[in-house]
């Protein structure tokens, strides 16, 4: 069970990001860093449905859940796409196992390639919609236990919170809006993720991480610092390393 005082830690925290005017994406990372955290997983991950109703990656504790996320959209397969859909949580899937390889044997076999051997996924719910899926995967089988697991729906619930920007939604556009918005910052983000990583010789998960520590260190919105970067990159010579 976890601890109650870290819990406490982690909602205040959580909450107290819920400001006016909040980097949503900031907001999401940090999100599924203290869900991993909390849940003693390896990573999570969490991605919102479009305009369209397919998955769009947003946000991880570790950039590496990235390719897996995008795995699972790419070849319609996994547990966050069956968390989606059903709007159920998928609880203590051991990856090794004949059922979850029968499941999703694309999947199961990529993220045990990458070192995982169990995942779980949790519905972000809104109203009874359904807006995205948060994935926790572990190296090793461990069990998720049902208070532990009703935890962690908590925090897919505030993230759906964050997401909406406010606690009750009046209209279906606003909704729409707020989750596109989400995921044009993400797009941006990879935009100048990648101008970082050329520019400055670096791998895309190093350029995410000099992206960030920048955004912080200057108060700028991680978004707002992406946009700079893709439209006008000259206005932060120390950051590309131009001078």
């Amino acid at each position: 069970m976890m601890a109650i005082e870290q819990l406490a830690e982690v909602f205040v925290e959580v909450a107290d990001t819920l400001v006016e005017d909040f980097d949503v994406i900031e907001f999401l990372e940090l999100v599924t860093q203290r869900t991993a955290q909390i849940s003693q997983t390896s990573a999570a991950g969490l991605m919102l449905s479009d305009a369209h109703d397919n998955l769009q990656f947003v946000a991880a504790s570790e950039e590496s859940v990235h390719l897996l996320e995008l795995f699972q959209v790419q070849n319609d397969e996994g547990p966050c796409l069956d968390c989606f859909h059903s709007g159920s949580p998928v609880v203590n899937s051991d990856l090794d196992a004949s059922e979850a390889r029968g499941r999703w044997p694309l999947f199961a076999a990529r993220a045990i390639d990458l070192g995982f051997r169990s995942v779980h996924a949790f519905p972000l719910r809104h109203r009874g919609v359904v807006i995205g899926a948060m994935n926790l995967f572990s190296t090793d089988a461990g069990r998720l236990e049902e208070p532990d697991a009703r935890i962690v729906q908590a925090l897919a619930d505030v993230a759906t919170i964050g997401i909406l920007q406010q606690r009750t939604i009046r209209a279906g556009e606003v909704l729409t809006e707020q989750l596109q918005a989400a995921l044009i910052s993400r797009i941006t983000i990879e935009q100048a993720k990648g101008a970082l990583a050329r520019s400055r010789r670096i791998n895309v998960e190093e350029a995410f991480t000099e992206l960030r520590s920048y955004a912080r260190s200057h108060q700028l919105q991680l978004s707002e610092l992406a946009h700079v970067v893709v439209t006008d990159p000259g206005k932060y010579p120390d950051l590309l390393g131009r001078h």
